[in-house]
């Protein structure tokens, strides 16, 4: 009897618990349905004010980025808005020294020369073409290989127009070749090859000039205004390949591996020896020395510039990213912080060698036969590497 009435009793409470958890769903439901019907008010603002970061080059993406952004640019009236957001609309003419850098930088005036000159032009993004070639792509590319060089490196277009870079037709695909020059000014101390670079680009239809000073900190200016003439002048381009001139470069390979891919593929593509978890260099002595008071934070993934690989559509997209991307004095970074700015990342791809490969492989012909890229190797090696992979008589197996 005893045995019963805990089971009956274990019973009860069974469904009274039961009961009790029904009836808090139910209370829950119904106030789901009730407040679906009610407009939810934040009890405080989800968003805080942006205060500026103490390096220019953040600043100057703070505010481009409120700018292209309407909700933020929503949270501030015109009487609250604070000075330091107005910045970029200081001068009428971006292409006037912005002398209010000297102000806005802490140490301005101890920095390198090459950090005044850039950060007095930063806002410029427009100079105009010297030399032009609209016909270039009148027939659209497969592979547009667009190599950036100097006014005085005559032996390295020669041995690239010899190599790697020959335009037309290789493996059944077509092939375009163009150099991006700037100015090379007299104040840099460079001998005045203008009448020389009129007669190279005369025959051989390959230069793209424009008129701004050809420096290593202006290579950003350069990546910025070859995306705007590929908009207007190769649009059609399928792939770009887009590297220095002392570089050796395996078309074969590259046309291989692009003709490989799948559209899903081929419409996203960027690949290239890929840099991950870097930041600015802040050794007055390393060539890519950054100070803090320019740039603080980690880098993007990117792709180092010594060559990279992507579709025409990438092109496209990374042109109109870098209208919202304030420029960095340091090219392949800034290439990676448009990508950040569309959601991608630049993908590594083990054929791109930008830091050499060992030096007991360097003359062995069948070492470069899977490789896309190699860098740096001299006008003479560029074409003997060519001369060996040309060869019908080269056997790697």
């Amino acid at each position: 009897m005893a045995l019963l009435w805990r089971r009956l009793k274990l019973l009860v409470t069974v469904m009274m618990v039961n009961l009790f958890i029904f009836i808090i769903i139910s209370r829950q439901s119904n106030q789901d349905k009730n407040d679906r019907n009610k407009v939810q008010i934040p009890s405080k603002p989800f968003w805080s004010k942006l205060a500026p970061s103490v390096a220019y080059w953040n600043r100057q993406q703070q505010v481009l980025d409120l700018q292209n952004n309407p909700v933020l640019v929503a949270n501030y009236s015109l009487a609250d808005t604070p000075e330091w957001l107005n910045e970029t609309g200081l001068i009428s003419d971006p292409c006037q020294p912005n002398v209010r850098v000297t102000t806005q930088v802490k140490d301005y005036n101890s920095l390198p020369g090459r950090f005044k000159d850039f950060l007095l032009y930063m806002h410029c993004r427009s100079y105009p073409l010297m030399v032009d070639q609209p016909a270039v792509c009148k027939k659209p590319p497969f592979l547009l290989l667009a190599v950036k060089s100097l006014a005085p490196h005559f032996d390295r277009r020669q041995a690239i127009r010899q190599s790697w870079g020959r335009a037309g037709l290789i493996a059944n695909q077509t092939v375009v070749t163009i150099f991006l020059l700037g100015n090379a000014t007299a104040g840099d101390h460079h001998p005045d090859l203008s009448e020389m670079l009129r007669y190279e680009s005369t025959r051989h239809k390959d230069i793209i000039q424009w008129d701004y000073r050809d420096s290593f900190f202006n290579l950003t200016v350069k990546e910025v205004l070859f995306l705007e003439w590929i908009q207007r002048r190769c649009p059609g381009a399928k792939f770009i390949f887009k590297g220095d001139d002392d570089v050796f470069v395996n078309t074969f390979r590259i046309l291989d591996f692009l003709k490989g891919l799948s559209e899903p593929k081929a419409r996203d593509l960027f690949v290239g020896d890929v840099i991950t978890n870097a930041g600015p260099h802040r050794d007055k002595k390393v060539k890519y020395f950054i100070p803090e008071s320019m740039y603080v934070g980690m880098y993007p993934p990117y792709a180092g510039g010594g060559g990279y690989l992507y579709s025409g559509d990438i092109a496209a997209r990374l042109h109109n990213a870098s209208q919202h991307v304030a420029l960095y004095p340091i090219d392949d970074v800034y290439t990676g912080m448009c990508l950040r700015k569309l959601g991608l990342a630049p993908e590594k791809h083990k054929g791109f060698r930008t830091f050499n490969i060992e030096e007991k492989y360097r003359s062995n012909p069948c070492a470069y036969k899977s490789l896309m890229l190699v860098h740096p190797r001299t006008p003479q090696e560029m074409i003997q590497i060519w001369a060996w992979l040309s060869s019908p008589d080269l056997n790697c197996q």
